[in-house]
């Protein structure tokens, strides 16, 4: 990962832990969401990413996100060096194998 890459994905993460704690669990996860296209090609960051979206499902008694989040930790830690769908947000709103449009702003991060 480069340095640009790794910067990005750690601002994203430290915002949306901020949102996490003022109880702003919507743009918390927005911001996870935009942390999962960054790292989801690196085991620790795609895990970490997935990590935080299930701690949002706790925190707002959605079972759905919670199951969901649990199997895509398992799968973060299987999958990431071999295959992911690119800009796939990682939210249980969206399956797991569907490729989504990268946003504008990061695309720049994830040219290799």
């Amino acid at each position: 990962m480069n340095k640009e890459l790794r910067q990005a994905f750690k601002h994203e993460l430290i915002t949306a832990k901020a949102l996490y704690t003022e109880g702003d669990f919507d743009n918390c996860f927005k911001h996870l969401e935009r942390a999962h296209i960054l790292g989801q090609s690196y085991v620790v960051r795609h895990t970490q990413s997935h990590w935080w979206m299930l701690k949002v499902g706790f925190k707002t008694g959605d079972k759905r996100e919670v199951f969901g989040q649990i199997m895509r930790i398992l799968a973060s830690i299987i999958f990431s060096r071999i295959w992911v769908p690119k800009g796939n947000t990682g939210g249980t709103n969206v399956s797991p194998f569907r490729s989504m449009p990268i946003p504008h702003d990061l695309r720049s991060l994830l040219r290799d």
